[in-house]
């Protein structure tokens, strides 16, 4: 009997000792790695399982042993809410210190490229800008404004395909203040640019029955736009220009003779145009040459150009011409007579 008892208090206490040992393990398997000050990076990418993080985490060497992490996060009912990412971690940190990064998605953030595109702004002046500040190539931009086919937008079906065209894309790179992921190509930035006009019109209120109104296509609104755009300098003005746009088109006999059309076909904008340059370039966005609206916009339109263009205001109005005193107003007349009178008035202004 003595024998039996013996044997068994052995059993036990080698039971005993064989769970303290493995308690032992199991405590020192969950403890921290040894601390590093190297930060270590790792990406979890979309759908990976806890499983998959848990030998991840492993293999970098942030813990011990990837079956205990799992089987703590069962017990802690943790691992649902892990993001996906790109992380950096210290070794030596806990189980919940990783848990907690994970689950706030604590990630590495992305160095970024921040640019800005004034608007009136041509895609001939995006491209040398964003050239110059080492952001894209500037033939690869210009042959995505000229030929968008590989983009992807709502926009794109409504802007014609036609030859007439400098750039395809003139006009409908929305001028902003952009930041994108370094590295983003010439596609990313013109893409992102002409989302953000078809964000911004859809913006405005009954955009489409507004266009429907007034019986234009979104490429005629556009290039309306523009033509504002480079012409006023005073947002008061906006309007009252458009509303001249607008009658010399509905007189039917009238060129719009805007000056901004030959600017844009000179390529480098001149201080002062001569009446030789007015009609030195046969093309159809010269409005000295030709009746109508140009094929297509001249520049990038802000939101103020877009909806002046939008909704203009009604008035007689036929002739507009700046006033030389440094204001960059002007003087509006209805007849051809007050256009010449406002015309030495701003010349006396000059003096």
């Amino acid at each position: 009997m003595k024998k039996i008892w013996k044997w068994l208090l052995t059993i036990v206490l080698v039971i005993v000792v064989g769970v303290g040992a493995a308690g032992a393990y199991v405590y020192q398997q969950m403890q921290p790695v040894k601390t590093s000050e190297q930060l270590v990076k790792f990406t979890i990418e979309p759908g990976v399982g806890t499983s998959g993080i848990a030998d991840l985490l492993e293999e970098q060497g942030l813990i011990k042993n990837s079956f205990l992490f799992v089987s703590y996060l069962k017990l802690k009912s943790e691992g649902t809410r892990f993001q996906a990412g790109v992380y950096e971690m210290q070794p030596g940190i806990t189980y919940d210190q990783i848990i907690e990064k994970l689950n706030s998605g604590d990630v590495v953030k992305a160095e970024m490229i921040k640019f800005t595109i004034p608007e009136g702004f041509t895609v001939a002046q995006m491209a040398d800008k964003l050239a110059e500040e080492g952001i894209v190539d500037k033939d690869a931009f210009l042959q995505l404004a000229k030929s968008p086919s590989d983009l992807n937008s709502a926009l794109l079906p409504e802007i014609p395909n036609d030859p007439k065209l400098t750039y395809r894309l003139e006009g409908y790179l929305f001028p902003e203040t952009y930041e994108l992921v370094k590295g983003s190509t010439e596609s990313d930035i013109v893409q992102r640019m002409l989302d953000e006009m078809d964000k911004r019109l859809n913006q405005i209120p009954q955009f489409q029955e507004k266009l429907k109104q007034r019986g234009l296509t979104l490429n005629e609104l556009m290039t309306l736009a523009s033509l504002v755009e480079r012409e006023v300098v005073v947002d008061s003005e906006r309007k009252v220009v458009a509303g001249v746009i607008y009658n010399r088109l509905a007189t039917g006999n009238m060129k719009l003779e805007i000056d901004a059309t030959v600017q844009y076909l000179l390529g480098k904008p001149k201080e002062r145009l001569l009446n030789s340059d007015l009609r030195k370039v046969d093309s159809p966005y010269n409005t000295y040459l030709y009746l109508g609206l140009p094929p297509g916009p001249i520049a990038a339109p802000s939101l103020k150009s877009i909806e002046a263009a939008l909704e203009p205001e009604s008035s007689e109005y036929l002739f507009y011409v700046t006033k030389k005193d440094g204001s960059g107003e002007h003087l509006f007349a209805k007849t051809y007579k007050e256009h010449l009178k406002n015309i030495e008035k701003s010349k006396a202004m000059a003096k």
